[in-house]
């Protein structure tokens, strides 16, 4: 199952502190870790970025989101209906406007978007939905969107464009074994999917018993 996501950074205590004020504790029962490295971002692109609600007010939001250290930033978008953001080392996010597709929230975390080529896109979608337990909420030729239920607020979307892989990706996926299941990528660890991409198996936490009544 789908717990979280990992970036990585050269300053986590900052990264961290700007995407929990960023995100407003919103994230959709997803757990968001900071991983230390000594490497600058390098790619134009990160493969793996995630999408905010920008609610009816998005233009305050976006202010917000740059006051507290965004910059916006350019990928080749073009001009488009909503507004690409930068974290302070440069990873990019959206921030969505009222009425985009699938957007359930008003604010908060509402998308973890994985690059997908077209030619990728069913094996990935499979693959992704057998690793998350997630299942299809919109499916079609260049968009698959998963949810963990139908009104969950987060969705994995995954479609092309898929940037070009430029060595270890930043942001990663992080998953759980589901109950009953064996582990078969032989325990915790980094793995890469379908498209190559590496993510993270994590031990699955031992159930709480609750206390007799």
């Amino acid at each position: 199952m789908l717990t979280g996501i990992v970036i990585d950074a050269r300053d986590t205590a900052r990264v961290e502190r700007f995407w929990r004020e960023a995100t407003r504790g919103r994230t959709g029962g997803l757990r968001l870790r900071f991983a230390a490295t000594g490497e600058p971002r390098t790619a134009r692109k990160n493969r793996i970025h995630l999408d905010l609600a920008g609610g009816p007010g998005w233009e305050a939001e976006v202010a917000r989101l740059l006051a507290l250290g965004a910059t916006r930033a350019d990928i080749g978008q073009g001009d488009v209906p909503w507004d690409v953001l930068a974290d302070p080392e440069g990873n990019e996010f959206c921030v969505l406007r009222p009425g985009h597709p699938g957007v359930l929230a008003g604010s908060g975390l509402v998308a973890v978007c994985l690059d997908v080529s077209e030619e990728d896109l069913r094996a990935q979608a499979a693959f992704w939905e057998s690793r998350t337990g997630w299942h299809a909420a919109e499916h079609h030729d260049r968009c698959t969107r998963l949810r963990r239920t139908p009104a969950d607020p987060v969705a994995l979307v995954m479609g092309p464009p898929s940037a070009p892989k430029e060595g270890r990706n930043r942001i990663r996926l992080e998953v759980a074994p589901h109950e009953g299941e064996s582990g078969d990528f032989g325990g915790c660890g980094e793995f890469l999917d379908v498209g190559g991409n590496e993510f993270h198996v994590t031990p699955r936490r031992p159930r709480v018993p609750r206390a007799p009544r």
